[in-house]
């Protein structure tokens, strides 16, 4: 709560007091001596005329080398040549009573939450009718999905057991 406080103050008119202190005169360079100004002009032609001078040494070594490179392939090449694949192919949505989602349409090899728990459903109460190549074939699915799917998911069950005798509580 201190660090919220102590936040607000400092950001208090903070505009107003930056722009009084950019407005401010600011302090003046001191004054050379007149026996520096001479040293100073030296010094500072010194410098210009080794910026201006070509050191050969270092342009031989500058002409000995050679850069051999290849441009890397652009992200926006890669990128359009993922959007050029070819259309996916596309399936209505089975038994849809439960309209949780208005789905249009489902890409093959994949299912509705919707889909998934009526199959699961379905297997755990029908599995003789609804075995893994019916529920390949029904909903375009692949096998290793369908097994997979059979093995690790399960539907929950709710079971309500009768009390066996007089003195078990009872639900309100």
């Amino acid at each position: 709560m201190g660090a919220l406080v102590i936040r607000g103050i400092r950001n208090f008119n903070l505009e107003n007091r930056a722009e009084r202190e950019i407005s401010k005169m600011k302090p003046s360079v001191a004054p050379r001596h007149p026996s520096t100004n001479s040293l100073l002009r030296e010094q500072i032609s010194q410098v210009k005329g080794e910026i201006a001078r070509k050191d050969e040494k270092l342009l031989s070594f500058l002409k000995d080398v050679y850069v051999d490179s290849k441009d890397p392939v652009s992200s926006l090449q890669v990128k359009a040549a993922e959007t050029c694949q070819e259309p996916k192919e596309f399936r209505l949505p089975k038994d849809h009573h439960f309209d949780m989602i208005n789905i249009k349409s489902i890409p093959k090899g994949k299912i509705s939450i919707v889909e998934a728990l009526t199959l699961l459903n379905n297997h755990k109460l029908f599995p003789e009718t609804w075995t893994a190549e019916k529920i390949m074939q029904e909903y375009q699915l692949e096998q290793k999905d369908v097994n997979s799917l059979l093995k690790y998911f399960v539907t929950f069950e709710v079971e309500i057991f009768p009390p066996e005798d007089k003195k078990a509580i009872r639900s309100k």
